[in-house]
């Protein structure tokens, strides 16, 4: 009989049985077409939500609820902010059924909110604002919007605390019936649609405070604000200033009250530097991090390859050809990664992010994940990550002695592999046997369980009718449970395999 650890019979178990961890992994529901899809967004992507639970996302980021003005059908300028019904992406009734059916997949739903600015009752200079409802609920003038605003002649608020947007008034955030309405407004999604979160949009557009204030009045199960600043670079318009650019970043989180996270527009630019120009050694800061967001504030970043505006609209696409090797970066590595709609769907890259999303999920790779960086130079870089996976990328094939020994290739692609960490508890030939046994007995993700018995100090339970798992330190009346067509075939620290005629299994573990 062979002697194992508790991690061994851990580790057994899991062959069998899936893990109860689930990390974050957020999906950006909607491009910038898909507001004029025949038939109505909602209902479209309503059809997708198996495929999306398949992949094991956590989080669908879906576009503006709310009434745009005409000529904005993407919802960027909203109007009527209760009016859902006024949405060009669909109705109120399709957004909520569409929510419950991602809420059935165990998937919650983030709100693009758009407070920046609002678009008026009429075109031209008009400062007067509908919330849609009867009551007159964001029914706002004049002095709701900040003073000077060139879309409103007429304003009396307060100065602006942020980025002035050109298109359309200003919101005054400062004023206290301002923040009450809003607030209001976004319990009102909660509470009534079903959201459980929000996506800021253009959160440079006013104060990290408002922010803050927003946050602890409407206490979201999640935030994400987009908080976008441009690059510095040096001389050669080459190199970008990585440490200075997450910097702001981890400062507006800082002043928002440190929950809300930030997309992490640092380790995007990061990646373009590398698949760009070549910067492969910015893929390591001066303390051997990772240098985007993801190496000094993990916990609050969003990492991402696309999305509407930098796809869609071309304002800054991933290099071409190099978009899987992104995702790769991110979905091994620490930070909150972000799937956008069209590469997972249009792009023919939903194998590989559902193969890379499950690796994440099944080896517990979280957003404060410890990343060890062996290689970050000529073309080739090596990550572990927390001593489990290590992930290679790039061209460079030359890695030498870089990978351990008890480190075994498990998966590649074009320019990225991964390797899974197998041998170093010592546990190899009994991870063999028992991977060997799942494969040759067609366990599936799957597969059928009956539990036979669950009380006393054992758990057994019979899977596809082909093998039949007992875990715990009792063994009795265990012979009154195994029928007689099933014989031992292995066994272990309080752990056995019975075979049934041959070809069936009894499995028998200690937790």
């Amino acid at each position: 009989m062979a002697t194992v650890s508790f991690l061994s019979l851990l580790r057994l178990y899991l062959f069998f049985f899936p893990t109860l961890t689930t990390p974050a992994v957020l999906f950006q529901g909607f491009n910038w077409a898909s507001s004029s899809k025949e038939g109505g967004w909602y209902n479209w992507l309503i059809t997708k939500v198996p495929d999306l639970a398949s992949a094991g996302i956590t989080h669908v980021w879906l576009p503006p609820p709310s009434h745009s003005l005409a000529q904005h059908p993407q919802g960027y300028i909203p109007g009527r902010l209760y009016d859902l019904d006024a949405s060009r992406y669909g109705n109120k009734e399709q957004l909520k059924t569409l929510i419950k059916a991602l809420n059935d997949k165990g998937i919650k739903c983030i709100a693009d909110i758009v407070i920046n600015h609002r678009g008026p009752v009429e075109n031209g200079r008009s400062c007067n604002f509908e919330g849609g409802t009867a009551d007159g609920r964001l029914d706002w003038g004049p002095s709701f919007i900040c003073k000077g605003d060139a879309n409103c002649s007429d304003a009396t608020g307060n100065p602006d605390t942020g980025v002035d947007f050109p298109l359309a008034p200003d919101v005054d955030h400062l004023n206290p019936t301002v923040q009450k309405d809003l607030s209001e407004w976004m319990n009102w999604l909660k509470t009534e649609i079903g959201f459980d979160g929000w996506r800021f949009d253009m959160a440079t557009g006013y104060s990290p405070s408002i922010t803050k204030i927003y946050m602890a009045n409407t206490s979201p199960g999640f935030a994400v604000g987009e908080y976008w600043r441009d690059f510095t670079y040096s001389p050669d318009g080459k190199t970008p200033n990585t440490d200075e650019h997450r910097n702001q970043l981890v400062q507006w989180v800082q002043g928002a009250g440190g929950v809300v996270t930030a997309f992490d527009i640092t380790t995007k630019g990061v990646l373009h530097a590398v698949f760009q120009a070549g910067l492969w050694s910015k893929l390591k800061d001066s303390n051997g991090n990772p240098s985007g967001m993801i190496g000094v504030l993990p916990q609050n970043a969003v990492t991402f390859i696309d999305n509407h505006d930098t796809e869609s609209q071309k304002i800054w696409p991933f290099p071409s050809g190099k978009v899987m090797r992104g995702y790769v970066y991110i979905l091994t590595h620490p930070g909150n990664p972000s799937i956008f709609y069209d590469h997972f769907f249009d792009w023919g890259l939903k194998d590989e992010l559902i193969y890379f999303s499950t690796l994440r999920r099944n080896k517990g790779i979280s957003a404060t994940s410890k990343v060890k960086i062996m290689a970050a130079d000529s073309g080739l870089y090596v990550a572990m990550i927390d001593e489990k996976i290590i992930v290679k990328i790039g061209p460079n094939g030359g890695l030498g002695n870089l990978i351990p020994a008890d480190y075994k290739l498990a998966h590649s692609g074009e320019d990225y592999a991964f390797y899974d960490h197998l041998f170093s508890w010592g546990l190899k030939e009994e991870l063999i046997y028992f991977s060997t046994l799942r494969r040759n007995k067609g366990i599936s993700a799957t597969s059928k369980v009956k539990i036979l018995a669950a009380d006393s100090g054992r758990y057994v339970a019979m899977i596809d009718e082909k093998i039949i798992v007992k875990i715990g330190p009792s063994g009795g009346g265990v012979e009154n449970l195994i029928p007689p067509n099933f014989q031992l075939a292995h066994d272990g620290l309080d752990y056995a395999v019975w075979e049934k005629n041959g070809n069936g299994y009894l499995l028998v573990c200690d937790l």
